[in-house]
């Protein structure tokens, strides 16, 4: 199993060097000896499981810092457990208030520290397994609509601030309701898990999004993705699907199975323009299907 990583941040060496010697062994221990590092660590290329954060850093505010990171969705879930050499129940509060899961006050015990640690990063892992299965298709184990739906917002207000674009791809199944008529729903439901391997094996990037919108249509959600890279995606995906060769007799036109796609990519100027993404994405899969279906259209 692979270790979890713990970030430890605190400008005293001897602190410091203390709890990467009673964590060490068991963590990856990454360090920062101020605010502005661990933010650089946090936005890094691997988020920490968990932050040891010292109340009282040289160049920001620990409680500071910790409202920063609290405040960005994409850190908003990593536990921080505060240390502190005061203790007061004032600043405990102030903590709690900011998101901090915990406080350890120095100095320290060891077995203290890592009985927290372990309990904290048990409930993390409790609460994101939780969160896998509210947010997967029991069908198909891909992301579900709400799942989507989420990080299209998360998304969107990214693209909007930095000024980047997204995509979105609407896919639908075409004949479906003819496949499931003449093959039965244990056919139908077996389509649909092969199809969304073939989608989902068609992206490269972590951050793309492929979903189970409902029934027999999925969404596709790309971040910093342009028209051009959204078309292709797509026509990769289509062209995944006809190779998976599930057997069509019923269709009327195609004597396999194929999919439809609609694709969209824009910087949005406000989160009104991500919603209307999705309505241009179903828009441009509408114009597929008139167009004779196994197919992919761009919208604008």
């Amino acid at each position: 199993m692979e270790r979890a990583t713990i970030l430890l941040v605190d400008d005293d060496p001897i602190s410091m060097e203390l709890l990467d010697g009673i964590l060490g062994e068991t963590y990856r221990c990454l360090k920062a000896m101020g605010g502005e590092e661990a933010l650089g660590v946090v936005g890094g290329e691997e988020l920490p499981d968990l932050v040891l954060l010292d109340v009282n850093l040289p160049d920001m505010d620990g409680f500071e810092l910790c409202r920063r990171i609290k405040g960005d969705d994409r850190y908003a879930a990593v536990p921080i457990i505060f240390v502190t050499a005061t203790g007061s129940a004032e600043n405990e509060v102030h903590g709690f208030n900011l998101g901090a899961v915990d406080f350890l006050t120095k100095p320290f015990s060891a077995a203290v520290v890592r009985a927290r640690v372990k309990t904290h990063l048990r409930l993390k892992a409790q609460t994101e397994m939780l969160e896998r299965m509210a947010w997967l298709d029991g069908l198909t184990s891909l992301p579900n609509r709400r799942r989507f739906d989420a990080a299209l917002e998360l998304e969107g207000r990214r693209a909007y601030r930095e000024r980047l674009p997204l995509a979105v791809l609407f896919i639908d199944v075409d004949s479906f309701k003819a496949y499931n008529d003449h093959y039965g729903h244990g056919a139908g439901d077996e389509c649909l898990r092969k199809v969304a391997d073939a989608l989902q094996g068609a992206v490269c990037r972590p951050a793309d999004l492929v979903a189970r919108y409902g029934g027999e249509e999925f969404a596709v959600l790309m971040p910093n993705t342009d028209r051009e890279g959204a078309l292709e995606v797509a026509e990769r995906m289509r062209e995944g699907v006809e190779r998976i060769c599930i057997r069509h007799d019923f269709s009327g036109d195609h004597p396999m199975v194929t999919v439809s796609i609609g694709a969209v990519a824009a910087v949005p100027g406000g989160m009104e323009e991500v919603a209307a993404l999705v309505d241009q994405a179903d828009q441009a899969l509408y114009q597929a299907k008139g167009e004779g279906k196994n197919r992919v259209c761009g919208a604008g």
